[in-house]
């Protein structure tokens, strides 16, 4: 077994299923976004389901939210979540709304679950946001989602527009392509586009992560409402949680997460990130001292806060410029430092 069957048969591997309780939600919480120009409250609501249909085939390199899935999920079960999360709404006048797969696949989340998810946040939030593959929407649904809800935005793990790192790196399938036909049909019934794109993944040095991240964007922006680039983190059971154990895979430096906002700044799209675990050893990190300063000021930058980052600085930024150039002279992706230490 050669090649990309050879990668999605190593993914797959990694998987360790376990029971959860298909009427309990996987988390919810409000964090901080943009609704048109203003700072709000968003709130997140990841509803468990039998999850993306892609993990249960292989699967994406660095995702782990397989691993919250129940094996099976009745329509009458997300009902009992829905109304469990329901009376948690504080007034947050945005939903994020995600299942750990696809929003419209109706394996997963079937019709008439989608429609109670959708009223009843339609009822409560000016905009809804909802997450899933290009190739898995149909204007009938988009339709039906907007009798609902006064603002959808649709949000699209894109990841790279590179089709080398799309099959070889992150293990996906559906690249630009797709993701232009998707993004056109939401525009042309009213919905906006999110598009996520990958800071790193797997097998890519820093220098060539930030460039793929860069080019992705610029190519991507004809195709977006917002970007948000997204620093891998190293999730459990995972290819890339693989690579991390044995020393061969860093998750990306904050430092990196600055220099493709700094180049993507003239995209129309507006440009954010919100790295997850930033400043822990599994998320975009740098040295320690400077990394809750840092992580800030993507924040505020994400919130359309700050124009720039001239401010930063830090001593661990010339050896973040060595790492980058390091990785290509060793002729490796893996993480210099580690190799050094050992």
């Amino acid at each position: 077994m050669r090649g990309p069957m050879r990668l999605q048969a190593i993914v797959k591997d990694e998987r360790r299923p376990r029971d959860f309780d298909p009427r309990e939600v996987v988390s919810t919480w409000t964090e901080k976004d943009l609704l048109g120009a203003k700072v709000v409250d968003a709130w997140v609501i990841i509803f468990r389901t039998r999850g993306c249909y892609w993990a249960r085939a292989s699967g994406c390199s660095m995702c782990g939210y397989v691993n919250d899935v129940a094996k099976e999920v009745s329509p009458e079960d997300l009902l009992v979540q829905l109304e469990a999360v329901l009376s948690r709404h504080t007034g947050q006048p945005m939903a994020k709304v995600y299942t750990s797969g696809n929003f419209f696949d109706d394996h997963e989340v079937p019709r008439e679950s989608r429609e109670a998810i959708l009223e009843a946040l339609g009822d409560r939030c000016e905009k809804v946001v909802v997450e899933t593959l290009s190739h898995m929407v149909r204007r009938e649904q988009l339709e039906h989602a907007l009798g609902f809800v006064d603002r959808l935005e649709v949000a699209f793990g894109l990841e790279s527009t590179n089709e080398r790192v799309l099959r070889h790196s992150v293990n996906k399938m559906w690249g630009l392509e797709e993701h232009a036909k998707a993004a056109a049909l939401c525009r042309d019934v009213g919905a906006s586009v999110k598009t996520y794109l990958l800071i790193k993944p797997a097998f890519l040095t820093e220098r060539e992560a930030i460039e793929d991240a860069v080019r992705s964007g610029h190519a991507a922006d004809a195709h977006s409402d917002t970007i948000s680039f997204n620093p891998v983190n190293v999730q459990s059971r995972t290819l890339v949680d693989r690579l991390y154990r044995r020393g061969e895979y860093r998750p990306p430096w904050l430092w990196s997460v600055v220099e493709v906002l700094e180049r993507t700044r003239d995209l129309t799209a507006h440009v954010k990130s919100h790295p997850t675990a930033a400043g822990k050893p599994r998320g975009a990190h740098n040295c320690g001292a400077c990394d809750r300063k840092v992580a800030d000021a993507i924040e505020e930058f994400s919130l359309g806060l700050r124009k720039d980052f001239a401010d930063l600085d830090c001593a661990c930024k010339e050896v973040w410029r060595t790492y980058c150039e390091a990785q290509p002279f060793m002729l490796t992706s893996a993480d210099p430092v580690a190799l050094i230490a050992e």
